[in-house]
Parts: structure tokens; C-alpha cells; sequence
């Protein structure tokens, strides 16, 4: 079977072969319980899973004992949120984010709001970024924690996280960041940041699916969402995914190792796509900021034309019109939505993310393909 040109990279990343390798010892030949320290099989597991703990600490600039592992983002964020809100609901009652978030943090909000939770949703302006004075003047004597991912996972867009959380500190306010789609693809230092939690997920920078991780800081109270045994420090109960741990370990080794020149090839690529398309097809624009994104993404409408046909005839590459999470829904964007998209622009819009096995031969067909369909549909 011919594969199209992959160019979907925000929804998933391919396992590096080098993930792959170091990942398969531990479903056999090591493949004890990192809590059995009783015998050489539990002790192997338990080893394994502190090394991958130090690598992920050192792509993060992170102190290892402050990493969570999860089973992926949703999982961290939900841990992050609720765990935040009960343990400290006797300081207040009061939470902050932005409507352009990920669902995972939308309907973790929407959740809390249920129980009794006073939630705000920020909107961004039309280049899909907020600010911190937005931020401030939201805060409120009650409010408990500012929720603001890093990075848009549909438009790539930038939010000033150093500097809302230093907003949301001097107000004495926890601060969550969602960066999923930033881990590995920015420099990140958790020890230089205001951010008191932090959630990521294995599987968007070549790791395994199934695994991710929460930062949290020593001195936050959390409450575990999973009672069973207290592992990961009292945070998160359940038996540890060594095999995804250990492939998240390789991951982030990796990501540290090639992070420098791989960000700026990959912006090349890019630009190099996104200059093309634009060039050929003077109907379309660019969705979100320009100057503050991930060096990876680009969402592109292409005004008067048919978003869900432009999806299904464009057969040759693989893109998408939003986050994986919501492609079953008939909806348009709702991130393109709150920055004052119409729906007809909305419903045609296409993200291109672009990753570490991209070549350029890739984007040249991308150009001449999305060039082609456009014209035949317009």
C-alpha cells in the first residue's frame, strides 16, 4: 500500500526506530514490576524507570523527583486540575483559562464547574494569543489556578507563559500549562519557569502512546485521582508502563540531543510549505500568529472551498482540520471559532504539522497536491 506524505505530526509522531529498540527488552526478557524491589526482575524495572525519569528531567531542565508518569496528557491535565481544585478548595474556588485550550482541558473545567467550581474562559484576539494582563484582570481574591497551554495544538500559536505565570505568582496563584505540543520542539526549563504544573504525552514527540508525564512541584498539594497503592509519590496510583516509560526516557534523550538543529530544519520546511501554498493560491491566509508559533505548524484556510471535500480529495498527504480529539465532530473549530474565524473559513481550514522524518521532496508534492486540488475545487 502507497502511504500518503505524512503531515499530520500535532495528532501523533511515528516511534523512532532508536525508541523502538530500547522499548523491547522490557516487554520480555525485562519485564518485572518496578514496585517488585524484592528480586533482580523489580529492581531491573525500578532501574529503568529511574533513568528514564533523569532523561525526561534533563530535556525539561526538571528535578527528576518532581515528574509524574501518566498515561498520557488527558490523564495529566485531569490530575492537574482536579487534583489541585480538592486539595486546595479551602483557599478557593475560582479557575482561569482559555477558550482556544485543548478539550482535555475544556471539559476538565466544564467538569469542575459541575461540582461547583467558578471557571473563566479567556478569549484570545485574532491571532489566537492572550495576555498576561488578561490574565490579571481575571484573577480574583478566590481564584486557585491559571490553566494556559504553552503551544495551540491546531494552530501552533505561542502563549507568553513566562510571563502569566509570573502574573498568576504574584497574586499567589498556581499556574498549569498544557505542553503537549511543545515538549520537544521548544527549549523548555522547568527550573527558569513560573509553572507549577506542567503535562506532556510521550507519543507527540516519538515515543510510545500510552505515557506521559505531569511536572509538579514539591510544594503543591495535589489530590491522586487513582487510590491504589500510592505510587509516584502518593500522586498516582497503578503499576508503571515500563516499557513506555523507558521509551519516553529514549525520547526525550533524543529530543535534548537533536532539539537545536531539528527546530530550525523543520521551521525551513515549513515556511518553505507554507510560501509555496500561499504563492499559488492567492485565496488563502495564514490562521493564528506568525511570530509567536511552534516551528512545526501551519493552519492555512482556503477561502470558497468546501473544507470537508478539500479533506477528502486531498488524498496524496495526510493533514487534518483540527485536533485529532474532535475530528468525529461536525463542528467547526472551536479554537478557530474563538479567534473570530466565520464558520465557512473555519470549516476550510487545514493544519500542516511537519516533523522529524519530513523531507523536502514531501513538501514539494504537498505544494504541487494542495495546488492542484484547490484549483479544481474553487
Amino acid at each position: 500500500m502507497n502511504y500518503p506524505a505524512y503531515f499530520d505530526y500535532n495528532a501523533t509522531t511515528p516511534v523512532d526506530p532508536a525508541v523502538l529498540e530500547v522499548m523491547l527488552p522490557y516487554f520480555s526478557m525485562h519485564f518485572g514490576n518496578a514496585a517488585s524491589r524484592t528480586h533482580v526482575f523489580g529492581s531491573k524495572a525500578e532501574e529503568a524507570v529511574a533513568n528514564a525519569r533523569k532523561q525526561l528531567a534533563r530535556l525539561l531542565d526538571a528535578d527528576p523527583k518532581e515528574i509524574v508518569f501518566t498515561s498520557g496528557a488527558t490523564e495529566s491535565i485531569n490530575l492537574a486540575l482536579k487534583g489541585v481544585w480538592e486539595a486546595n478548595r479551602h483557599r478557593g474556588n475560582h479557575l482561569i483559562t482559555v477558550s482556544t485550550e485543548h478539550k482535555a482541558v475544556l471539559d476538565t473545567c466544564d467538569h469542575l464547574a459541575q461540582l461547583g467550581a467558578e471557571v473563566t474562559f479567556l478569549p484570545p484576539d485574532q491571532e489566537g494569543l492572550i495576555t498576561a494582563e488578561q490574565v490579571e484582570a481575571a484573577i480574583r481574591p478566590d481564584t486557585l489556578l491559571v490553566s494556559v497551554m504553552l503551544a495551540n495544538n491546531e494552530t501552533g500559536v505561542l502563549q507568553p507563559v513566562q510571563a502569566i505565570g509570573e502574573v498568576a505568582h504574584k497574586h499567589g496563584v498556581l499556574f498549569h500549562t498544557d505542553a503537549t505540543q511543545a515538549v520537544g520542539k521548544l527549549p523548555i526549563s522547568w527550573a527558569n519557569s513560573p509553572i507549577d504544573l506542567l503535562s506532556l504525552s510521550g507519543h507527540k514527540f516519538y515515543g510510545p502512546k500510552g505515557v506521559g508525564a505531569l511536572l509538579a512541584r514539591k510544594t503543591v498539594a495535589l489530590t491522586a485521582q487513582q487510590d491504589g497503592g500510592r505510587h509516584e509519590r502518593g500522586r498516582r496510583s497503578g503499576t508503571l508502563n515500563v516499557p513506555g516509560i523507558v521509551g519516553l526516557g529514549e525520547a526525550a534523550r533524543l529530543a535534548h540531543l537533536h532539539l537545536p538543529s531539528e527546530k530550525d530544519h523543520i521551521a525551513a520546511l515549513r515556511d518553505k510549505l507554507e510560501a509555496g501554498i500561499l504563492s499559488q493560491l492567492p485565496q488563502t491566509s495564514v490562521n493564528g500568529s506568525r511570530q509567536y508559533r511552534l516551528p512545526n505548524t501551519t493552519n492555512i484556510a482556503f477561502a470558497g472551498v468546501d473544507g470537508e471535500l478539500l479533506l477528502l480529495s486531498l488524498n496524496e498527504i495526510a493533514v487534518s482540520n483540527g485536533s485529532a480529539c474532535t475530528s468525529a465532530t461536525t463542528l467547526p473549530s472551536h479554537v478557530l471559532k474563538a479567534m473570530r474565524l466565520s464558520d465557512d473559513l473555519a470549516y476550510s481550514s487545514v493544519r500542516f504539522s511537519l516533523g522529524r522524518f519530513t523531507t523536502e521532496e514531501e513538501v514539494d508534492t504537498a505544494i504541487r497536491h494542495v495546488a492542484r486540488v484547490v484549483n479544481q475545487l474553487s
